[in-house]
């Protein structure tokens, strides 16, 4: 027997293809709102790891810039600290100078000159002062030379004058004034 099917099978072959269409497209509308969602839920974990470590970053050069700033001042207190001690090891060495420089002069200026003035800057001396005789300016320029303390000296000028009735010498010279050594003077060995 022959079967014939009334039924409207196109219209329902319509309908179960609409059907399976809504829920294909529902379901790549979810797994597609599952994968944005996880997406977003991986980029933004990683913007908060990111963020942290940002934080902890500027957390920690704040401390290394403040540990700068204190190693600067310790530089800095350190370079002053040298200073001075430089300077006051330079008046420990100098303190004696003067007193060197006359007990020298005293014993270096051989008779016959006398000095008029003895002026100190720094280790250059400048001496002015009268003399009998060319000679006796010289004999003060040997000792000069051959003194353990005073060296280099230079005559500036001299010429002839009368001082109280008398013919005299007027002289002017520079010399320079031997420094003792920072051990010597700490050793208390600075007596030459």
């Amino acid at each position: 027997m022959i079967r014939i099917n009334l039924l409207p099978h196109r219209e329902e072959a319509k309908k179960a293809k609409r059907e399976q269409f809504y829920v294909l497209t529902g379901l790549v509308s979810v797994l597609g709102t599952l994968i944005v969602f996880a997406i977003f839920t991986l980029i933004d974990g990683q913007l908060t790891a990111q963020t942290s470590n940002n934080d902890f970053l500027k957390q920690e050069i704040s401390l290394l810039d403040k540990e700068l700033d204190q190693i600067k001042r310790l530089k800095e207190q350190t370079q002053a600290l040298l200073a001075r001690k430089q300077v006051i090891e330079n008046l420990q060495r100098d303190r004696g100078e003067t007193v060197y420089l006359l007990s020298e002069m005293v014993k270096q200026v051989p008779e016959g000159v006398y000095i008029k003035t003895l002026k100190q800057d720094g280790l250059k001396v400048s001496l002015a002062g009268y003399a009998q005789s060319n000679a006796r300016v010289s004999a003060l320029m040997r000792n000069i030379e051959v003194s353990e303390w005073l060296e280099a000296p230079q005559l500036v000028e001299v010429k002839a004058g009368v001082l109280n009735g008398r013919r005299i010498n007027e002289f002017s010279m520079n010399f320079v004034l031997t420094r003792a050594n920072l051990e010597e003077v700490k050793s208390g060995k600075v007596a030459k």
